[in-house]
This record gives structure tokens, C-alpha cells and sequence, in this order.
């Protein structure tokens, strides 16, 4: 992670605040981790959730404190090349609300089976019934500014879908979205779809769709 931040700062031109959040792992979290990070990396705070709240969860937490004007969120190992994160911060520095990443056909030649069909199932349905400005609400990496942050810490979903609660609540507020293509780094590891989280989903997914405010 450090390194990646070294070469993002360098070609951006820009000291990042770094926010990193636990969501109640203890694999690879020793403290002498993250007190190397926040060495190299001063101005880095490491937040924890004592027990697992799910990624949405932990995302507000790490939004909610932010104090940058621009926010990307992404996963810890950073799985989306650096021109990928380039094309976001770029995009938000030009004035658009919300700036969300778009993953292109590449992405499935690389992505085990259950997980493309579950992404692929979603993106029809977000097509066919949601009407959104993205047909990939799941893609990993998005960006935001002030007003995008006010809209994503209303979200409520802790877990899979909090995604696409926050794209249906930007496309209700009218603010300015933008998609950026991205691409994954050589031999990104995927983790495990867990089922059962999957299909307790199903009940936000509803939620989502019948949401009118």
C-alpha cells in the first residue's frame, strides 16, 4: 500500500490523507503494520471496528472522517491500477459530483465464475428496472466531493449493496455523475463470495429498488 501511495502522490502532485479502516480483521493488522504506514505516511489515521460491520459500514466510519475536499475510496490493497485512480481524481478535480468506476469486458477473462455471474446478473437488473447513470454499481473504486459525501454517509446498508443504495440516492439528488474505466492490476486475488450474505441482500436489494427518498 505504501509504495502504491508514494507513486499516486508523485503523479498527482498532491499529499494524500489517508484513511485506512479495520473492519474487525486481525489477519495482517498487528500494530507494527500500521505504525510503519503512519510513519511513512504521516498524515494517515487507522480506524477499527472492534468486531466485522461490513464494507459499508466501514466506509462511512473512513468518510465520515475525511476532512478532503475530494474522497476516493477503494479496497486496502488497491486492486485497480494507477491510471485508474488517476482518471477518478481527475474527473473530480473538473467539478463533477461523483465520479464511479466502470469496469469493462477485460475484467471478466480474470474474475472466477460465481462472481462474474452474480455481477453480471445485477448489472441487467440495473439496466432493465433501476434506470441508473451506471450499469456497474459494484466496481471497487469511486470518488466524490462534498456534496457526494453528504449523500453516501445517508446510506444505510451495511454490507453488499451499499454500493447501489448510494448510486440511486446520487441519481435522486441530481448531482453531476460521471464514469471513469478501470482497469485491475496483473494477479489481483478475488476473495470469496459468502452466499449467505448474498442472499439476505435480497432484502435490500427491494429496499433499494422501491426507495423514493
Amino acid at each position: 500500500m505504501a509504495n502504491t501511495v508514494d507513486i499516486l502522490e508523485n503523479k498527482l502532485g498532491i499529499p494524500f490523507e489517508l484513511l485506512v479502516v479495520n473492519d474487525g480483521s486481525t489477519q495482517n493488522c498487528e500494530a507494527e503494520r500500521f505504525n510503519k504506514l503512519k510513519k511513512e505516511h504521516p498524515n494517515t489515521q487507522v480506524l477499527t471496528h472492534e468486531v466485522n460491520m461490513g464494507k459499508g459500514r466501514a466506509l462511512r466510519t473512513g468518510v465520515q472522517k475525511a476532512s478532503g475536499s475530494l474522497i476516493i475510496y477503494t479496497d486496502i490493497d488497491f486492486p485497480y491500477n494507477d491510471e485508474s485512480f488517476t482518471a477518478l481524481f481527475v474527473e473530480l478535480k473538473a467539478g463533477s459530483d461523483v465520479v464511479l468506476g466502470h469496469r469493462d469486458l477485460e475484467y471478466y477473462r480474470h474474475t472466477p465464475f460465481l462472481r462474474r455471474l452474480i455481477s453480471k446478473t445485477l448489472r441487467f437488473c440495473l439496466k432493465s428496472l433501476l434506470k441508473l447513470p451506471t450499469d456497474d454499481s459494484q466496481c471497487g473504486i469511486k470518488g466524490f466531493n462534498r456534496s457526494g459525501k453528504a449523500v453516501f454517509l445517508g446510506t444505510t446498508i451495511d454490507r453488499f449493496l451499499f454500493d447501489l443504495e448510494f448510486i440511486k440516492l446520487v441519481s435522486m439528488h441530481g448531482l453531476t455523475v460521471r464514469n471513469v474505466d478501470v482497469q485491475l492490476k496483473p494477479n489481483v486475488i478475488f476473495s470469496k463470495v459468502n452466499i449467505r450474505i448474498l442472499l439476505r441482500e435480497s432484502r435490500n436489494f427491494l429496499k433499494i429498488l422501491f426507495r423514493r427518498k
